[in-house]
């Protein structure tokens, strides 16, 4: 068989045209094709990776702001409980300090009701009694209350015991003031000049008297001097009186509380101790009880 070796050459030449043309026009632009596209895949997957590594971290960013959002609300909710309880506390305190302070008020109210209705019931008694005692004296002795009352202060006066005596005598002679006689009537002049003689008698000195009214005494009188006294008044007997009831009331009700004294303020001592004896108006009106 004999080669052609011009057709082997013309179609050798063909194939390298052929092979140029397809590297020149398409394979050449197929592989740019492909690496073009390679690379937009790279970039793509290391965007990709780019992104999920961003994702990641603000996942994980998220993840600690979650902690830190669950610390921060369990420790303001701790806080709040805490400043919730403080201030229920508070406001309990407060509600019974004012409960307490209601109570006391209350409590104090009501002693001084008590005590300024048993200072109205004293001052009516004494009132009672002295309007009861005036108008029996002048009945049956024939002479005033006043005068019956100087008497009786004039014989305790004279009766007292030594040691009470003598130290009112001290008293009346060392006095750099003038001794006070104080009644719950203006005295006339005739017991005046009475009540100093008797104190010049007792005491062997000239005492210098002031005399004084006082209302409140009611029915009484009293010689005060440096801390002496020497008193008598209806008062006394309702106090005895009064002491009497409160005593009795104690015993009926030993849970109960006494009231305070109605008289806070320190009185002079009183040099006769016992409690005067009532007036005696059955003899006369110059015949009369004094003091033990």
């Amino acid at each position: 068989m004999l080669i052609d070796w011009f057709t082997v050459g013309a179609q050798a030449l063909n194939f390298i045209i052929l092979v140029w043309l397809l590297k020149r026009y398409l394979y050449k632009p197929i592989l740019n094709a492909v690496d073009a596209r390679e690379k937009r895949i790279a970039a793509e997957l290391s965007d990709a990776d780019a992104k999920k590594a961003e994702a990641k971290k603000e996942r994980d960013e998220f993840q600690q702001k979650n902690e830190a959002f669950d610390q921060q609300r369990a420790a303001l909710l701790s806080k709040a409980t805490q400043e919730a309880a403080a201030e229920r506390q508070r406001l309990l305190d407060e509600a019974r300090k004012a409960a307490d302070d209601l109570s006391a008020k209350r409590a104090e109210t009501l002693r001084t009701e008590v005590d300024s209705l048993d200072q109205a019931i004293l001052q009516r008694t004494q009132s009672e009694v002295f309007a009861i005692a005036r108008k029996a004296l002048t009945d049956l002795a024939g002479a005033s209350l006043e005068e019956r009352i100087c008497d009786v202060f004039l014989d305790r006066l004279r009766n007292i015991d030594a040691e009470s005596k003598a130290g009112l005598g001290k008293a009346l002679t060392t006095a750099s003031e003038p001794a006070v006689v104080r009644s719950a009537f203006d005295l006339p002049q005739a017991q005046h000049a009475a009540i100093q003689k008797a104190l010049n008698e007792t005491f062997s000195a000239d005492i210098h008297v002031r005399f004084e009214a006082a209302p409140k005494l009611i029915s009484g009188i009293e010689l005060v001097s440096n801390g002496q006294k020497v008193a008598w008044s209806v008062a006394d007997y309702l106090g005895a009186l009064k002491k009497g009831v409160n005593d009795l009331l104690k015993k009926a009700a030993p849970a109960a509380k006494t009231n305070a004294p109605l008289d806070a303020k320190p009185e002079p001592k009183d040099v006769t101790k016992a409690v005067p004896k009532p007036i005696d108006t059955d003899s006369g009106p110059n015949n009369h009880e004094h003091a033990a």
